[in-house]
């Protein structure tokens, strides 16, 4: 085993923010995360037997990562991908990375492995050209090894012997250039998938340990629900129950096995005598209750005339809003845990294990180096769910039974009750048109908690809050832009005179909330392509060419340009409602997703059935520019799922809640997507760029998406829906009138 310092002592450590995390920045000149993480053997590591790991802090949430990052470490030494060993996320191995989450893995972690392995694979040809006495520039690596032009051959085992990878990148080295390019750039099979198609083990859920015992927790009834009393000598008393674990308002039984340990959940639950907590707000007026609570008012745009400068020929507004949103992970959160001399390891499908072993080791006053976090795909994820909250319940548990492997699964109704939920959020726009058609004012305004409530002290998990005496969550901040939390994607990517951009973050929570995938990213883009489109109907314009009128950027116009020829756009003005039962209607939208990262136009035709308020996506056409593709075929699964993902939260999904409980517990009562409402026809366009930079691209879809669907379906009916869900029990008469 070697052990070395991931970051260089002594050295001045500025802070860097993004949604993946706060890191020092050891390195601000090096690309991707070398910047926090500059040494190459974190990255690189080369055994003398030449077998090639390949380290990174990022892990598989089902977005085919792996074989991406996979592909960049082969593309640059030289390597078949199948011969590397890809180590994710584990705090005894790997960087820290902070979560994975905004797209950031193939632009921070991809563009690092990328550098980090082209400057291993220089060090490895000068250490074999000093060993065959020749000039490095002569030589040539392939399949782990340098070869001589007279066919001598030193194995990248054999060189690393005299190399010296325990040293910082360098700027500014050279890569490969993408003309000799032969594995980035190509569809592979994804690592991912054999599997999860055969009934493999592939999921944190279906790991399973030697010795390894069964728990199940008893969540309280409601927010802020108080435990009185619970009598659990019956539950002792049942075959195969080891322990029942309490404390506080934290309540856990152990069996050897998984049924009886459902079993006695329940019969603990019944036995349990809990004191409500105080009210939720009212559901049926909940945005208005949240745009009343105390805010910290942040400045995100400002810039151009005053109004008072501006003779508009028209000025619109508008509200929308958006209700919770459930995670809904297919699988419910999973974790393991063992206590074995003193160390805490934890398997679990976390999207960031360094943050959530700090949180683990606060809440168990565990030394941090005695606690190993240890990731493993979740059946489901996307978003900050109760993957972080079982940790903690299955390391609570394991402490109560040293040296036995504890499981900790949670049930459906748990996982959908005690998430954190995507936040609700509320918006105004106004803008003004001149006599020309040309936006000259644009004023947006966004009500919306917090979209990062992940791992910042031991108080952000949810067992440790139930303890006695309980955890206080760290308060909420603001992501600050460009990146952005609520107001994510809230500045139009177009040419605006005058932009005024304003954003209420709201500290208190009613509910319990977190990052939701794209963040407010969602919401601000079908908020903003929405509105573009009445616009685009008030100055009598075609939503397409009112869009290129007001955009400069060439990459976002070439997107926009792909979509109208694959998709066959014609020329559409604002029209009446069709009297048709069912009418057919398309939409648009365009987005760069955090006006920084990949670029998404996209085009869809749906039928809307008059008698039941049913929609219909007929057809999607999607273009796509995430800089230089890695593998094509991943991009498009990432654009496809952001479409279906989006119109699923977009159509139907809401978190339901009365006066005390969230009531949203399982699959009828917060409906889904299904198989019967998939789009017929998913078409992705990709624009390659090659050589430049790696632009995220698993969240750059559920904004075009969910705007192009509300256009779509005001294009067919005349009826324009501001209110999330857009088939909701109000929303669905208004398509049925």
């Amino acid at each position: 085993m070697v052990s070395f310092a991931i970051v260089p002592g002594g050295l001045a450590l500025a802070q860097t923010t993004t949604e993946a995390g706060t890191f020092n920045t050891s390195a601000p000149g090096l690309p991707g995360s070398l910047k926090t993480t500059p040494l190459l053997d974190a990255w690189i590591r080369i055994a003398p037997d030449g077998q090639v790991s390949v380290c990174t802090g990022k892990v598989e949430l089902g977005t085919g990562v792996r074989t991406a990052l996979l592909q960049i470490a082969a593309e640059a030494l030289d390597l078949n991908p199948d011969v590397i060993q890809l180590i994710t996320a584990d705090t005894a191995s790997t960087p820290n990375e902070g979560y994975t989450a905004g797209s950031h893995t193939l632009a921070d972690s991809g563009t690092a492995i990328l550098h980090a392995a082209a400057q291993v694979r220089m060090l490895l040809v000068a250490s074999a050209a000093s060993q065959l006495g020749v000039d490095a520039p002569l030589l040539a690596t392939r399949d782990g090894a340098i070869l001589a032009p007279d066919g001598r051959r030193v194995s990248y085992g054999e060189a690393v012997r005299h190399a010296n990878l325990h040293q910082d990148a360098q700027p500014d080295v050279p890569t490969k250039p993408p003309t000799r390019y032969a594995v980035i750039g190509r569809t592979l099979p994804r690592v991912d998938i054999p599997a999860k198609v055969t009934g493999g083990a592939s999921y944190v859920q279906d790991l399973r340990l030697a010795g390894m015992v069964h728990a199940r927790v008893v969540r309280p009834p409601a927010y802020g629900a108080s435990l009185i009393s619970v009598d659990s000598t019956r539950v002792e008393a049942l075959p195969g129950v080891m322990k029942v674990v309490r404390n506080g308002n934290y309540l856990a039984v152990v069996a050897d096995d998984e049924w009886r340990a459902i079993v006695a959940m329940r019969e603990l639950a019944l036995a349990a005598r809990w004191q409500a907590g105080a009210p939720l707000p009212d559901p049926q007026t909940v945005h208005d209750f949240l745009m009343s609570l105390p805010s910290q008012d942040i400045v995100v745009a400002e810039q151009g005339v005053a109004p008072a400068a501006i003779a508009p020929a028209a000025t619109l507004k508008a509200r929308y809003s958006r209700p919770y949103l459930t995670h809904g992970s297919i699988g419910p959160s999973c974790a393991l845990a063992q206590i074995d001399n003193g160390v805490l390891t934890i398997w679990t499908h976390t999207q960031g294990v360094y943050p959530l072993r700090e949180g683990l080791a606060q809440m168990l006053a565990m030394p941090r180096e005695k606690v190993r976090c240890i990731h493993v795909e979740g059946s489901g994820c996307y978003g900050h769910n109760g993957a972080d909250d079982v940790a903690a319940d299955a390391a609570l548990i394991a402490r109560a039974l040293p040296g036995r492997p504890v499981r900790v699964q949670l049930m459906r109704e748990q996982e959908h009750k005690w998430e954190p939920f995507g936040p609700a959020m509320i918006v105004q726009a106004s803008a003004s048109l001149d006599s020309g058609g040309s936006i000259v004012d644009w004023r947006y305004e966004l009500w919306s908690n917090t979209h990062n409530n992940r791992i910042a002290n031991a108080g952000r998990l949810l067992p440790a809050q139930l303890l006695s005496p309980p955890f206080t969550p760290a308060p909420p901040k603001p992501i600050p832009m460009p990146e952005g939390g609520g107001d994510r994607n809230s500045i139009p990517l177009y040419r605006l005179p005058g932009l005024h951009v304003r954003y209420h973050f709201l500290p208190d929570m009613p509910i319990r909330v977190s990052a939701m995938r794209s963040l407010g990213a969602h919401m601000n883009v079908f908020a903003i392509e929405s509105f573009i489109d009445e616009l685009a109907g008030a100055a009598q314009a075609d939503p397409v060419a009112f869009r290129l009128k007001h955009l400069a950027d060439s990459r976002a116009q070439d997107v926009i340009h792909a979509v109208v020829e694959r998709f066959g756009w014609q020329p559409r003005i604002a029209r009446a409602a069709p009297s048709s039962l069912r009418p057919h209607g398309a939409g648009f939208a365009f987005a760069q997703y955090k006006n920084l990262m990949a670029y998404v136009a996209l085009a869809m035709e749906v039928t809307v059935d008059r008698d039941t308020g049913e929609v219909r996506i007929e057809r999607v056409v999607a273009a796509v520019d995430c800089g230089q593709i890695v593998n094509p075929d991943g991009v498009r699964n990432q654009i496809e799922g952001g479409i279906l993902q989006a119109t699923s939260w977009t159509l139907y999904e809401q978190t339901q809640f009365d006066r005390q409980h969230i009531t949203s517990f399982d699959w009828s009562t917060y409906p889904i997507m299904r198989f019967s409402s998939v789009p017929g026809q998913v078409d992705v366009v990709l624009i390659d760029r090659p050589g430049r930079p790696f632009l995220g691209v698993g969240e750059a879809a559920q904004g075009p998406a969910a705007a192009a669907l509300a256009n779509a379906i005001h294009d067919a009916t005349g009826v324009r829906i501001r209110d999330l869900p857009l088939v909701g029990a109000t929303q669905i008469d208004a398509l049925k009138a």
